[in-house]
């Protein structure tokens, strides 16, 4: 019965071998392949592979035919599957997640592994190099579940509940407001800087806000409905996805003067599209709309002599007056 049942299974078999054993660089002749199910008390005879091999491309699972020598030899292959580069795509940005922990990074690359053949699956397995600011993983395990909560209330349309902390001098997490929770409607999830942010309409405050989502502790669905959105409420959370938007502060169309040698830095921040006049030998200017906060200056000011807002003067006196703070902190 044992033997009856595992030739039952033999195209099943047959057809895990093909996926998890071979790829285009590495073939099976129909020899190797009966050796391999025979080891397994599966009986097979050259006629009969053929024929299961056959049936297997019959049903969708397409089985490549090249010749090894003078035998013909097969391995899997799919359009449809993530292709090798796809999948080490995947598994470095998930190593360098900072929001994942370590440990929810390592499964996930895991799982990764097991929808592709082994010789792929050794090579997610590899050490992946990460940037040492992307090393600064999260150790909040339960981000993950969060994040399942929320979109889960996006999609009903319900309320949710959180308490939200902060890090104090001592390193120590501070819950805000005492510890009390925090009631939202929540809008959308953005990923802005390695960091998933919620934008929202707070209840505690009615108004809207962000709020970083690996700072979020008890994050729980209610059964009350979200708050109507009014239409300046609904622009001011589109406004949230804008540039620099996570960090707030008014939003401004800056004429920002850049080095010729920035050009790629600016693209790589405003895309491609961002509206470019040459104004010198070895200068350009751009018009972009951000968010005036101190996140943007901090990034403005990164470049040194080789940028700075040009207009509106409130910004430039704006500029000014921080960077004389920093020369008087100094």
């Amino acid at each position: 019965m044992a033997g009856a049942s595992k030739q039952k299974q033999k195209l099943l078999r047959m057809e895990q071998l093909f996926k998890t054993q071979t790829d285009e660089n590495n073939v099976i002749t129909g020899n190797e392949l009966i050796d391999i199910l025979e080891k397994e008390g599966i009986k097979a005879e050259r006629k009969t592979i053929y024929d299961d091999i056959a049936t297997l491309n019959d049903s969708g699972i397409t089985i490549e035919t090249v010749k090894k020598g003078h035998s013909n030899a097969y391995f899997y292959f799919s359009r449809e599957d993530f292709t090798g580069e796809e999948l080490f795509i995947l598994a470095s940005a998930v190593a360098s997640c900072r929001f994942l922990t370590t440990k929810k990074s390592n499964e996930l690359i895991t799982k990764l592994q097991r929808i592709t053949n082994k010789f792929t699956a050794a090579q997610l397995g590899r050490q992946i190099y990460v940037a040492q600011r992307s090393r600064n993983k999260s150790i909040n395990e339960t981000i993950y579940y969060s994040i399942n909560t929320i979109q889960n209330a996006i999609a009903k349309k319900r309320r949710i509940s959180f308490k939200y902390y902060t890090y104090n001098s001592m390193k120590k997490r501070q819950l805000k407001h005492g510890g009390d929770a925090y009631l939202v409607s929540p809008y959308e999830l953005v990923w802005d800087g390695d960091n998933y942010y919620l934008t929202c309409k707070c209840h505690n405050h009615d108004s809207i806000i962000r709020y970083r989502v690996d700072r979020m502790a008890d994050v729980t669905m209610t059964d009350s409905k979200i708050a109507v959105f009014t239409d300046d409420e609904k622009r001011e959370l589109e406004n949230r996805r804008s540039i620099f938007s996570m960090y707030g502060g008014e939003r401004r169309t800056l004429k920002i003067q850049f080095a010729n040698e920035l050009m790629d830095v600016v693209i790589d921040r405003f895309g491609e599209n961002v509206e470019c006049t040459k104004n010198s030998e070895e200068t350009f200017v751009v018009t972009v709309e951000v968010q005036i906060s101190p996140t943007f200056f901090g990034w403005l000011f990164q470049f040194g002599t080789k940028a700075r807002v040009l207009e509106p003067g409130d910004v430039v006196s704006k500029a000014q007056a921080l960077l004389s703070e920093l020369i008087d902190l100094y």
